[in-house]
């Protein structure tokens, strides 16, 4: 069709039209589609501006919700058709690190026991660790995530999974409390949370939980976290080297608590989320 439309100066379009195989009906039928105004202009510029201004990190779905929260009334099956147009995919997915190693020390109950509601911060909190390759090196990052507004409100990074990488985590997380709060803070049974190390830091001040054995679905959220970072930060970028995706991680939590709406915070963001619950 294209072809046809570029030589028809040059040729006699009825020869065109019969080498294309196109009956004359179609293709001035087509032509005066080409030559309408595209209706959905000013809705692509702003996916693409929404897509560029999360680093190409949101699907159809999170950018459906970002139009509606500016006030475009328009479907996900639209926003999906016009992304392909456009030729805008985020990145997939993922290798789960695995920081079992026995019981070498002592195994939580699961209090948690898959509930993820809360009606309040600092009630229930979930943590994990999770691994980056970067050429021949790693990075490890450990995360505290309060599941009220699933904001992360410790982290840390390091080139081993050792026991400081996750406890700096948690004495970041420790400072948010006050004396009346005592959150459960869930884990797998992951050897830094069996450590003595980490149950001297929760005593008197929370409650700790575990997941049972090989099962990552007692700490889906934590999981899910690890998923979109990854997805949406270190599987479509090269990095050369984990002080620069170390950068990148501060970069990426800081923008997850703050900007980033969530399906389930009725698109707010976590900040967002916890500031408006406190204000009500």
């Amino acid at each position: 069709m294209n072809a046809v439309v570029a030589l028809k100066a040059d040729h006699p379009l009825t020869a065109l039209l019969t080498v294309a195989g196109l009956a004359r009906s179609t293709f001035f039928y087509h032509q005066a589609r080409l030559d309408a105004e595209d209706k959905h202009a000013g809705l692509k510029a702003e996916i693409e501006r929404i897509f560029d201004r999360c680093n190409g990190r949101y699907g159809h779905r999170r950018i459906r919700d970002q139009l509606r929260a500016a006030g475009w009334a328009v479907s996900k099956k639209t926003v999906l058709k016009l992304m392909r147009e456009l030729g805008l995919r985020c990145q997939i997915r993922r290798k789960r690190y695995a920081s079992f190693k026995g019981e070498v020390g002592k195994i939580a109950p699961n209090l948690l026991r898959r509930d993820f509601t809360t009606t309040a911060p600092n009630q229930k909190w979930v943590t994990d660790v999770t691994e980056f390759r970067v050429g021949d090196r790693k990075l490890y990052l450990s995360t505290v995530m309060d599941l009220f507004g699933r904001e992360i409100i410790g982290h840390a990074t390091s080139s081993s999974p050792n026991l400081e990488l996750t406890n700096s985590s948690l004495r970041q997380a420790l400072t948010r409390l006050t004396p009346r709060e005592q959150p459960i803070v869930h884990s797998d049974q992951g050897f830094q949370y069996q450590h003595a190390t980490w149950r001297r830091l929760l005593e008197g001040r929370a409650v700790q939980s575990m997941s049972r054995k090989a099962n990552c679905l007692d700490n889906a959220v934590m999981e899910s976290f690890f998923g979109h970072l990854k997805d949406e930060l270190y599987c479509n970028t090269t990095f050369l080297s984990t002080e620069a995706l170390t950068a990148a991680i501060d970069d990426y939590i800081a923008w997850f608590n703050t900007e980033r709406g969530h399906s389930t915070l009725e698109g707010l963001s976590p900040v967002q989320y916890r500031t408006q619950a406190l204000a009500a």
